[in-house]
């Protein structure tokens, strides 16, 4: 269910050697707790990335580029299964357990 919208996400966040995998995976479940909160308070869809940024996040600005295809996937889901669903701590736990092969496939994207 959220394979698809890590690897969006982590695709579209740039990596900074020196930030390590633990900050990098902390700050996108973070971001994605943001989005599926968003999602639970109605927010409009269209609205998500205007009202996320509006109350000035904790994480880096480059992490705010996922918040398109993140919205997109947790918008797609059952509202009713969100309300059960920690996504941004699963979100986290998958980023930490995939972080090497996603960075493997960033660099076969880059290099094309």
């Amino acid at each position: 269910m959220i394979r698809l919208a890590l690897v969006a996400a982590l695709l579209a966040t740039p990596v900074y050697a020196a930030e390590k995998k633990e900050k990098s995976c902390k700050y996108q479940g973070q971001v994605m707790a943001a989005v599926q909160q968003a999602r639970l308070d109605r927010v409009k869809q269209a609205d998500v990335g205007q009202t996320i940024l509006a109350s000035n996040p904790s994480w880096p600005d480059q992490y705010s580029k996922a918040i398109p295809q993140l919205t997109a996937h947790v918008y797609s889901l059952r509202k009713r299964d969100l309300r059960d669903t920690d996504l941004g701590a699963l979100m986290e736990q998958q980023c930490l357990e995939n972080w090497d092969q996603i960075q493997k496939m960033k660099k076969q994207l880059q290099s094309n």
